[in-house]
């Protein structure tokens, strides 16, 4: 596999990114899959269970649309993991709280994405994994923190429902 063509002076790192970060939603969507979960919706209880968020929040913190947010929690509901309640604040908005049972999905869960994400940090040398992730969050909290302005934006891929996105 190459990472840049000849006469360039630069490595590719959309490809570089690009390739890498399939591969690992792949590895995750196959050790979600084991418990029968989804990295997506485990994202999305994830964040569920850090404070009362409405649907909309949660979309925004998940990265979702809002149509792949409610059939996400209409599945999580289903499963006992997840139930809608009307906000206080706001009668239109549903809370989106988390069970018992949703809760021990969590826990699961991040354990589940952590021997993932060890899996691929013990595959580089040693030292590089922490260079890596510095690197990785200096540029999502920086200069990639957010996309850039330009005549003709770049969508996403779409995600149809029963697929996975990526995990956090």
């Amino acid at each position: 596999m190459t990472t840049s063509a000849p006469g360039r002076t630069v490595p590719d790192l959309s490809f570089l990114l690009s390739h890498t970060a399939h591969v690992l939603t792949t590895r995750m969507t196959a050790a979600f899959a084991e418990s029968g979960m989804t990295p997506r919706a485990f994202c999305v209880l994830a964040h569920a269970a850090q404070g009362e968020f409405t649907q909309i929040e949660l979309a925004k913190l998940a990265d979702l649309d809002k149509t792949t947010m409610v059939v996400t929690l209409d599945e999580l509901e289903a499963a006992g993991y997840a139930r809608r309640r009307p906000s206080a604040a706001d009668r239109r908005a549903r809370i989106v709280e988390v069970t018992a049972a949703g809760q021990r999905v969590v826990a699961a869960g991040y354990r589940i994405a952590d021997r993932v994400h060890g899996e691929v940090l013990a595959a580089l040398p040693p030292g590089q994994g922490e260079v890596l992730t510095g690197a990785l969050a200096a540029l999502a909290s920086g200069f990639l923190a957010a996309p850039a302005e330009c005549d003709r934006p770049v969508r996403r891929a779409r995600r149809v429902a029963g697929q996975a996105a990526p995990a956090e």
